[in-house]
């Protein structure tokens, strides 16, 4: 062989060329008018290759959503009592940020796709949901014990996953230009201002059981102050 024969490229991952072979064939002819057939006929391989990877065509438009579940799922379970709840709920839903903007064009195609097909719509919201529990069942064990613990842990949950799909879409919207964790983070934020614990400090000289300075938003409600500084002070 000669110095200067060049090396053939190497063929994609089958699991990311029946990816592109079904997009490329969603975007051409329209999803409802592509059958796995004409996936795996463009991508070269047999129908068995197919469901190897994918139970359906509808799960060959969300790739990577299981194995970004695990990952969150894998993060919240190695939390430990010094995590803040909510910041580590919100830190979780970062990570599907980090998903979407790895391929910005493929998020913005499917962003598409999907407001066009229900069927997709559907199947998206059920994978939402599947965020949403990851992130409730984490805040109920951090909760447990609360009077309230069950109906907060939902709520935050809810409320961290309506502020993280907003400020994505907003992104989509717009083709994928610009940061989006810049408008994922002030979306959080809100959570965070909202549902967070009040940062505790001692003053400068004092030890932290001697006297704690309690910060908390204007408007806090007098309950969640007072709770919130029975936990500093160890009586919660």
């Amino acid at each position: 062989m000669s110095s200067s024969s060049a090396a053939p490229a190497a063929k994609p991952p089958m699991r990311d060329a029946l990816v592109a072979a079904a997009f490329r064939l969603f975007l051409d002819r329209g999803y409802e008018q592509t059958t796995v057939d004409d996936i795996v006929a463009l991508a070269g391989v047999g129908r068995r290759s197919f469901f190897r990877y994918f139970p359906s065509k509808e799960d060959v438009v969300f790739p990577d959503h299981e194995r970004c579940l695990a990952d969150m799922t894998a993060f919240l379970a190695a939390s430990d009592e010094e995590h803040e709840p909510v910041g580590r709920v919100c830190d979780a839903a970062r990570l599907v940020l980090r998903m979407y903007a790895e391929n910005p064009t493929f998020s913005v195609q499917r962003y598409r796709l999907t407001k066009k097909v229900p069927g997709l719509r559907a199947y998206e919201l059920s994978v939402v949901w599947r965020y949403e529990r990851a992130l409730a069942d984490y805040l109920r064990g951090r909760f447990a014990g609360r009077p309230d613990g069950t109906l907060r842990a939902d709520v935050i949950a809810a409320a961290v996953v309506a502020a993280h799909n907003n400020a994505l879409r907003s992104w989509l919207r717009s083709g994928g230009e610009g940061d989006a964790s810049v408008t994922v983070d002030r979306a959080l934020g809100y959570v965070q201002s909202a549902f967070g614990r009040p940062s505790v400090v001692a003053p400068e000289g004092q030890r932290p059981e001697d006297v704690v300075v309690l910060v908390s938003r204007r408007g806090a409600p007098l309950w969640r102050v007072v709770q919130e500084l029975e936990s500093a002070l160890g009586r919660g």
